[in-house]
């Protein structure tokens, strides 16, 4: 797939298929980015668990702070990965073990080689991409 453009089908596919979402890289910090994408999430009716080995236990939106993906109970739809693009290798890997369907990296972040991964293990990908952003852009 080319990760460069998205078809509106295709991203409005994706929000169709996800009811819940781990957000890998979540943060309690009002100021960082996470924090308002992980609160507009919800507002529009999903499910989102925060992700965070630093905050584990505690709680964000109402949410628990779970230490890594395997940590989490039950089914995961999406990953939305907040880390540098030099971590998101190993985030894929868990996401692949987890039978995530979708994995999103957000704006700045991309890893060719963990998206091909991803894809050859059946699960959509999105980079450089923020939901809240695309969300609204497609009447969503």
């Amino acid at each position: 797939m080319n990760h460069d453009t998205y078809t509106d089908d295709y991203l409005r596919g994706i929000f169709r298929r996800v009811k819940t979402i781990a957000m890998v890289g979540a943060s309690p910090r009002p100021d960082r980015p996470s924090y308002r994408v992980m609160q507009f999430l919800q507002g529009r009716g999903f499910r989102v668990i925060p992700v965070n080995p630093q905050e584990a236990d505690k709680t964000i939106h109402g949410e628990t702070v779970y230490a890594s993906l395997d940590a989490i109970p039950g089914a995961i739809d999406m990953v939305d990965i907040f880390r540098r693009s030099a971590l998101v290798a190993p985030v894929v890997d868990d996401a692949i073990a987890r039978g995530a369907k979708i994995i999103w990296m957000q704006l700045e972040v991309r890893d060719d080689k963990a998206a091909a991964k991803a894809e050859a293990n059946g699960i959509d990908v999105v980079m450089n991409r923020c939901p809240a952003i695309e969300m609204p852009r497609l009447g969503l």
